[in-house]
């Protein structure tokens, strides 16, 4: 069986070399890390986990935010929205696992944890809930209507932002692509509901898709896979349909 590489120079070599399969590995896992500190670099999801660190006791100008403002919590990997309602209080969405396993509100009321909320966004159940300023934002930075800027959109009137906001309140499905706080801010802001975070994640993964080297690494990982774990469905399969779809989208 011939293995075929392609070198840094974009040469074709064909053999039976050992050393020259190895070399082709560990180029494709080299790529799959160079692909994960790339997607890394960018605020992909909107999901407002709390950071464990924040100390949690930043003072909050909170007579500066009027009714139907929108507030953006910038974070390390991520950017979290809400509606501000006034008198301290502030409308979001947020994934809790707790939510498909309790009614008690008691329980469901209280700050979603981050383990709650890694949970909820696998189980794809979140609610439109109010909580305060502090709770919200979690010792971060607040932006004030920041979304205004940079999509550059009209806004409607901060009363009906606001009461858009108060008549979606409680459980939703939840989606980090297609249904996400964003999604529910730019709803209530500006009548769309758009999520930027979203798109930009979808163009990157475009851009990884159409890259042939990741049809060279599937492949590569894929025939890792058969000889590691044996000739069998589980792997020979996605070890061809991997790749070819991969070239295909290519």
């Amino acid at each position: 069986m011939f293995l075929i590489c392609l070198d840094c120079h974009g040469s074709i070599y064909k053999g039976h070399s050992p050393k020259r399969m190895k070399n082709a590995m560990l180029e494709a896992v080299s790529l799959v890390l160079e692909k994960l500190l790339f997607m890394s670099n960018f605020k992909f999801f909107s999901s407002g986990a709390p950071g464990e660190d924040k100390a949690g006791n930043t003072l909050y100008e909170i007579n500066s935010f009027l009714r139907g403002d929108v507030l953006e919590v910038p974070r390390t990997h991520l950017t979290h929205y809400g509606i501000y309602l006034g008198d301290n209080r502030v409308a979001h969405m947020m994934p809790d696992i707790l939510l498909a396993l309790t009614e008690d509100r008691g329980l469901t009321q209280k700050v979603v944890s981050n383990k709650r909320l890694i949970l909820g966004v696998i189980c794809r159940v979140a609610s439109i809930r109010v909580d305060t300023v502090e709770d919200f934002a979690y010792g971060a930075e607040i932006l004030v209507n920041h979304l205004d800027r940079s999509l550059k959109k009209k806004a409607l009137l901060n009363e009906e932002v606001a009461q858009r906001a108060e008549k979606l309140l409680g459980i939703t499905p939840y989606s980090l692509l297609w249904n996400n706080c964003e999604h529910f801010v730019t709803y209530c802001r500006f009548g769309i509901a758009i999520s930027p975070q979203a798109d930009k994640f979808c163009e990157n993964v475009k851009i990884i898709i159409r890259d042939q080297r990741s049809v060279l690494a599937s492949a590569v990982l894929g025939l890792a896979s058969i000889v590691c774990l044996g000739l069998a469905s589980y792997t020979t399969l996605p070890a061809i349909f991997i790749p070819f779809c991969l070239w295909m989208a290519g």
